[in-house]
């Protein structure tokens, strides 16, 4: 009996035995794969592709319904293609000299024009030097009389208004790093220019430029429609805010280190009293003055998407649809309709109440916030349905924004808060330009001849 017991007891022994060694096999295992997760690879330390890094941020959804259309060209559309001058600045006359027959001379021949061909190039760019020459008078009674070099004259070498034009739209308008701008100055134009010296220019500019930023500023406090947005910018390392204020034919951008309502009253101190205001529910803009507001509908429907996603929420689908067929009935109504009552927007009204209504389950935070933050802005959701221009998203003052980020993806991070600004001022004139389908270089020419402020 002894022996057995003694014998069951090995076999537990040896067992457990085998078991502590598995565990701890487990345990090296496990502590070899935790090792690897605190250095994982990725596309920033190997030749892991970015699409393969783990945890990567899943790009936003699109929002766009697919429509009939083909994609490509469209039966009907006017294309455009390279066309011939009628006054070209070089002729070149190709004719034959002899008979290729019979090795007679041609030269006393008439000749017969056959067709023309035609090359467009650009010639070499070289630097224009003009050099201002001032003389001395005396008159006969005795007065010496001295002329004055031209206002924009004032040292004994500098760069003109073209070459200032010119770094000022490489800038902000194709993003070009300083390092980059330099050597294209010495390399398609034979003028070397140091990055210290384009960096004076730039801001030479933009106090020339001051005036127009301005006017942009106070033309958008009586416009009727305005909006805004923010993004965040890294400025030397650390943490800063561009805002946006625009609309169809203005825009303004301005750096801040606050993105709270201290720079919408630093900016705009007054407000937009006459305008209604396009933004997300940022809570700052809701503070500012404006006869009214319009909540970004795009920012809503991504919410949605997401709540239906992570909570398969039925409410967050009807109210979903519901956003959408507001804007088929936005893209039904035309400048007369605003005038006279509308059924269907009567009607979209009351559903908006309905769902407002309904509650939502607790434990699912995001979705209850979003309920009662619907609920508190109600008035602001469907406002683009009382008013013809009004809008019913902030994709164009994304648009305006995302300039900035488009630079500080091709040039790095702005290095001080004064170049923030200063490529926040001259964006402001580059998008101002265009939308006014005015030509950028040409507009920054006039600028450059300018005194600056």
């Amino acid at each position: 009996m002894k022996k057995e017991i003694v014998s069951s007891d090995k076999q537990i022994i040896q067992e457990l035995r085998q078991e502590i060694i598995d565990l701890k096999l487990i345990i090296v295992q496990l502590l070899a794969q935790i090792e690897d997760l605190k250095h994982p690879k990725n596309s920033k330390n190997s030749s892991v592709a970015p699409s393969n890094d783990q945890n990567r941020i899943v790009k936003n959804q699109s929002l766009r319904v697919k429509g009939e259309k083909k994609v490509g060209g469209q039966n009907g559309h006017k294309g455009s293609t390279l066309r011939m001058v009628e006054n070209p600045d070089t002729i070149v006359i190709h004719q034959p000299d002899f008979c290729t027959s019979c090795g007679n001379t041609l030269e006393q021949i008439l000749p017969e024009f056959i067709s023309r061909r035609q090359i467009i190039d650009i010639p070499p760019i070289k630097p224009e030097y003009t050099e201002h020459q001032i003389y001395r008078k005396t008159c006969s009674c005795g007065h010496s009389c001295q002329a004055n070099f031209p206002q924009n004259v004032n040292f004994p070498i500098s760069y003109g208004t073209n070459i200032q034009a010119t770094i000022a739209y490489l800038h902000t308008r194709q993003y070009l790093p300083f390092a980059r701008m330099s050597e294209f100055f010495a390399d398609f134009c034979s003028l070397p220019i140091s990055q210290g010296t384009i960096c004076n220019l730039v801001e030479k500019f933009a106090n020339k430029a001051l005036p127009t930023y301005n006017l942009i500023a106070q033309k958008l406090q009586e416009e009727k429609v305005v909006a805004t947005d923010e993004t965040g910018i890294r400025i030397n390392g650390k943490k800063g805010w561009f805002w946006a204020w625009q609309n169809r034919l203005l825009t303004y951008i301005v750096f801040s280190k606050n993105r709270g309502f201290a720079t919408i009253e630093e900016c705009f101190p007054k407000g937009f009293p006459y305008a209604i205001l396009l933004h997300d529910c940022w809570a700052s803009h809701f503070k500012t003055i404006c006869k009214t507001h319009q909540i970004c509908i795009a920012h809503l429907l991504r919410e949605l998407i997401f709540f239906e996603e992570k909570y398969e929420s039925n409410w967050a689908t009807n109210f979903k649809r519901m956003l959408y067929k507001a804007l088929e009935i936005k893209k039904g109504l035309i400048l007369e309709h605003y005038q006279n009552p509308i059924k269907s927007r009567d009607k979209i009204l009351d559903e908006l109440d309905v769902f407002l209504a309904e509650s939502v389950p607790k434990n699912q935070k995001e979705l209850f916030a979003f309920h009662k933050r619907m609920t508190k802005y109600k008035d602001y959701i469907f406002t683009f349905l009382h008013y013809h221009d009004v809008l019913p998203d902030n994709n164009s003052s994304e648009r305006a924004i995302r300039n900035v980020k488009v630079k500080q993806k091709i040039s790095g991070h702005f290095k001080t808060e004064n170049g923030a600004q200063i490529f926040a001022v001259i964006r402001s004139v580059t998008d101002t330009c265009i939308k006014n389908g005015q030509n950028v270089l040409d507009a920054f020419k006039t600028i450059a001849t300018l005194q600056a402020e």
